[in-house]
């Protein structure tokens, strides 16, 4: 059992997430996020951290009509290493949605293009933006995270900076996107315009 527990509206799409945490000592987490598109599915996953908030495993998986992924990532030694797992046909369920464009395969081909990457940013998860904001503490900082996207459960390296526009508010830009992100005391996204509100 963890002691705290957060639970986010999306506001982009039919959906949510829930998770249990620990972070009395880097982050202990099991959570849960369900979305209704691109096809409706459910990723279950489990996130532990060093003490220092550097992401050591992520477990997660993701399951539809039809479908199951799983991926295991863990980080040791500076070096990440990635397993995967699929059932069912994912394409499948995306083309009887309507959907033309085919899924990428889960995890990466080439783990070694993450060695720069001390946080795993969960697809459209407010939850792992608090990763680097407290590895690094509420400072303007550039990173590279292991972006793992749903429902497909790819794997790709993402270039993402994190700047401070005043009291519990940073700025989240990656490529073109950018959004202005609320914050509470644990450094918890409160409110992600246009994906989730906090409660």
């Amino acid at each position: 059992m963890f002691p705290r527990a957060l639970l986010w509206s999306r506001t982009d799409t039919a959906g949510a997430e829930h998770v249990t945490f620990d972070d009395r000592r880097g982050l202990t987490a099991r959570g849960v996020q369900v979305a209704n598109d691109p096809i409706p599915y459910a990723c279950r996953y489990e996130l532990y951290t060093d003490e220092g908030w550097a992401t050591a495993r992520l477990e997660a998986s993701a399951e539809g009509a039809g479908w199951l992924r799983t991926v295991r990532m863990e980080r040791a030694a500076g070096r990440w290493r990635v397993t995967t797992a699929e059932q069912g046909d994912l394409d499948a369920a995306l083309r009887a949605a309507g959907r033309t464009a085919a899924a990428p395969l889960p995890g990466i081909e080439d783990p070694d293009s993450l060695a720069d990457a001390y946080d795993v940013d969960l697809y459209a998860s407010p939850l792992t933006n608090t990763l680097p904001l407290r590895r690094v503490g509420l400072v303007d900082v550039a990173i590279t995270a292991a972006w793992v996207l749903l429902p497909s459960l790819a794997v790709v390296a993402s270039e993402q900076t994190y700047t401070v526009l005043g009291d519990k508010r940073v700025r989240y830009a990656s490529g073109t996107f950018r959004a202005d992100l609320d914050l509470d005391e644990g450094l918890f996204v409160t409110n992600y315009p246009g994906l989730a509100t906090l409660g």
